[in-house]
């Protein structure tokens, strides 16, 4: 195989860039042979714009015409894995757009799948090709920040207006979307927050607000306080409504700690551990010598091309993935277990119970009396991407 030939299942904002970048020839190894999508004003643009690209009604006839060998999975949320599962019936290496799934009893099937197939599975987490999440993640396990002990971080600067959330009859609601802030926007933050640290919070207190100062059902204000099994605690802090938004996030480990903030990491190292200098101090006072160093540039991150062509070399030559799909299920067990404390209104333990959480899902689900109109000028819902 020269070139590994995708098809693309879903065309919204996402779907429709990543043909964009596919058919620019921004991938090398890749070319983007067919596209599909459910609605006809979707597959109407794609005609126009995507020159010499099949288009088709659904997946399954895009797969059978022998025209792919991978399908990027761009479809609203509670698609990811259904869609996948089949493609990998058919023999598909998949990527799958974030968020994995919307609950993870769901996401468990698709893992399961794509072990059985033996193909290349992937997701578009994006922000691990960002250089300063790379470099923090280097710094934690070659042992540099010492045993982590605490992490905060702020992610607020998701501002969306209430037009966004009118933009499409499937945002933030429990029966389209499957949750707000956390199953939309912050799916990378909520990654990034246990990749880097290498660490699953044992268990997690959240409150989620939902609707704060917008009309939507779902939470779009969230403070969750977790801890771990070597007794480090975290808070993590997100929000769509708040303007001007902050995104920080600090580390602080044995060893001193690490801050990301405005593309910048600065490193405040200890000369000797903290748990050493304690055993020898003897001032009532004394504190332990740090060094404060700004972190050179590590340069700008691929983002989304750069997860494709991971990926895309995954399947030609056997690179390691940078995402491996089956990782998806960890930042969306995270984000499950944030709105199972507040559904529970109490802690929740990690791993919880998959069917509980799904049985408190499907009861927000059938007991929604919220109602949205569709877009102006559209009678379709827009932008069914699975996207930001």
């Amino acid at each position: 195989m020269s070139n590994v030939r995708y098809g693309i299942i879903g065309i919204g904002n996402m779907g429709s860039a990543h043909a964009k970048s596919l058919q620019a020839g921004e991938i090398k190894g890749a070319v983007v042979t067919a596209v599909c999508d459910g609605f006809e004003s979707k597959r109407e643009w794609a005609k126009e714009h995507l020159q010499g690209v099949a288009v088709f009604e659904d997946s399954m006839a895009m797969i059978d015409s022998g025209l792919v060998d991978a399908v990027i999975v761009a479809t609203p949320h509670y698609d990811h894995p259904s869609e996948a599962i089949r493609a990998f019936g058919k023999g598909m290496h998949v990527l799958i757009e974030k968020p994995a799934g919307v609950y993870v009893k769901q996401v468990r099937e698709m893992n399961e799948a794509a072990a059985l197939s033996g193909k290349k599975f992937g997701i578009v987490y994006n922000q691990r090709m960002n250089p300063l999440y790379q470099k923090l993640r280097e710094l934690v396990r070659s042992g540099e920040l010492g045993e982590i002990r605490r992490t905060n971080w702020i992610i607020t600067n998701w501002y969306r207006p209430q037009a966004y959330y009118d933009s499409g009859t499937w945002r933030a609601t429990w029966g389209g979307e499957g949750g707000g802030v956390l199953i939309n926007q912050c799916p990378h933050q909520l990654d990034l927050w246990q990749w880097t640290i290498g660490m699953m919070p044992s268990r997690i207190r959240a409150f989620c607000q939902m609707g704060k100062h917008r009309n939507i059902e779902v939470e779009n204000d969230v403070t969750a306080y977790a801890e771990y099994a070597n007794g480090a605690t975290g808070v993590f802090i997100t929000a769509t409504s708040e303007a001007p938004g902050t995104n920080r996030l600090e580390v602080s480990g044995d060893r001193g700690k690490i801050v990301i903030e405005d593309g910048q990491m600065t490193f405040w190292r200890l000369r000797e551990s903290e748990t050493e200098f304690n055993k020898r101090n003897t001032s009532a006072f004394g504190k332990p010598e740090c060094w404060k160093f700004e972190v050179p540039d590590q340069g700008s991150s691929p983002e989304h091309t750069g997860i494709i062509q991971n990926f895309t070399d995954a399947v030609l030559r056997g690179a390691e993935l940078v995402a491996p799909g089956e990782e998806g299920i960890d930042g969306l067990t995270i984000s499950n277990a944030m709105h199972l404390s507040t559904w529970l209104d109490g802690w929740v333990d990690l791993p919880f119970d998959e069917n509980l959480h799904e049985a408190e899902l499907n009861k927000r689900i059938a007991e929604s009396t919220f109602q949205k109109t569709a877009p102006a000028g559209n009678s379709q819902a827009a932008d069914l991407s699975g996207t930001f």
